[in-house]
């Protein structure tokens, strides 16, 4: 056989490196992915991006499907909380790789049978499954049941499109939306006061601690009481 030409080795080199740096791009403090996509808002469609909402705190959910059994239960509590993230000046996205129309009709479903009614915040759908292939949510192992529709994965993003914390539960495992908004406080805090950390299941209001030696000790010396 001939060897490679060198042309040929450097592109390999070079989409190997392009491989390695993508699936290093979603991390804490580093840019989330840009998506954009058509959602169901209320009861019509509209178009959404990152880049239309740019400047804004936003928290992104990803779950499996419509007329499922445990996304329904999400989803609807974070209808419930979304006044409370809007205060915040948060905006809550929902993402699955169902079509815009079986959101729509998903939305004109009462909650008694399944459906999530008529929501405040968009649902998007990920048809092409790009956003979620982006965001590492989807499961692409063929061997799997849940091949090709997304794990429940909350990504709080930050104005500048920074990512400041993600979790990805698996398939079965609600998620607490009380638990997204406290984290959603805490980005927020941790954004304003530079060298301030929030303890475990701060709220505001409580003690942070101060990332220093000296004021960290006065903080514990309370808090272990």
């Amino acid at each position: 056989r001939k060897s490679m030409s060198g042309e040929r080795v450097c592109f390999v080199l070079l989409l190997a490196a392009a491989v390695v740096l993508s699936t290093e791009a979603l991390a804490i403090r580093k840019p989330a992915p840009d998506w954009s996509g058509p959602a169901v808002l209320g009861d019509g469609f509209v178009d959404l991006s990152s880049e239309k909402l740019k400047g804004k705190w936003v928290v992104i959910f990803f779950y499996p499907l419509d007329f499922t059994f445990v996304c329904p239960t999400e989803i609807v509590e974070f209808n419930k909380k979304y006044p409370e993230f809007k205060k915040l000046g948060a905006e809550v996205v929902g993402v699955s790789v169902d079509s815009k129309h079986t959101h729509l009709a998903w939305t004109r479903t009462p909650r008694e049978d399944g459906g999530v009614g008529k929501l405040d915040f968009p649902l998007l759908a990920d048809v092409s499954k790009k956003m979620s292939r982006d965001f590492e949510v989807l499961d692409e192992d063929p061997t799997s049941e849940h091949f090709g529709v997304t794990m429940r994965g909350t990504f709080i993003i930050d104005p500048q499109g920074i990512i400041r914390t993600f979790a990805i539960n698996d398939e079965p495992i609600g998620r607490s939306i009380d638990e997204v908004y406290r984290q959603l406080e805490a980005a927020q805090f941790a954004a304003s006061n530079q060298g301030k950390g929030c303890p475990a299941n701060w709220k505001p209001g409580e003690k942070s601690i101060t990332a220093n030696r000296a004021d960290s000790l006065e903080f514990f010396k309370s808090w272990i009481k």
